[in-house]
């Protein structure tokens, strides 16, 4: 059965900007009886990688012992990984950002990773759709790193206040992405 990951970043006030747009995403995968795993990326104690390379060499994915050794299997069992994050100072929000960096394991433990899909959901306060390279080329670089298949991305603009997400067409970009799995 095919298998989903999906990183979200709620933090206090952020549920407001991207609003329900990764639950559409998510449903509606889960309307096709898919299996979806979801981690909360501000709920979880994950670090960014030391750069040890002691990676899975004590039976863990990393020898810092937080939450990445929970996420790590989900990521390794899963056929797709979706990342849902609004932008923070033009950038990939920190929480979400240690969990990219610690796949760095992956490939030092020698991990067979590639060929698995993924997508981006992202929101942003600016108008100006440069304002998401921050997000967008990081995850793109990363995909083709590891040789991940990237499905698509939903980068809705101009959302700043509360109720701003349900003034946009973000869940129905987000309902059509996960058609494309």
């Amino acid at each position: 059965m095919y298998q989903f990951v999906g990183f979200q970043f709620f933090q206090r006030g952020t549920q407001r900007l991207i609003g329900d747009i990764p639950n559409v995403f998510f449903h509606f995968v889960e309307t096709y009886d898919l299996i979806v795993t979801r981690f909360d990326a501000a709920l979880k104690d994950v670090g960014g990688c030391q750069t040890c390379e002691t990676c899975f060499k004590t039976g863990k994915a990393c020898s810092f012992d937080d939450d990445f050794n929970t996420i790590a299997p989900a990521i390794l069992e899963a056929d797709a990984v979706v990342f849902s994050m609004p932008v923070y100072w033009y950038s990939i929000p920190a929480q979400i950002k240690g969990v990219i960096d610690r796949m760095f394991s992956f490939v030092v433990g020698g991990k067979e990773i590639a060929g698995k899909e993924c997508a981006v959901i992202s929101c942003c306060e600016e108008d100006d759709m440069s304002v998401f390279d921050g997000v967008r080329v990081p995850m793109e670089r990363s995909a083709a790193l590891t040789k991940w298949k990237m499905v698509g991305e939903v980068l809705i603009p101009g959302v700043l206040n509360a109720g701003d997400i349900e003034k946009t067409d973000g869940c129905k970009q987000a309902a059509a992405l996960a058609e494309k799995f």
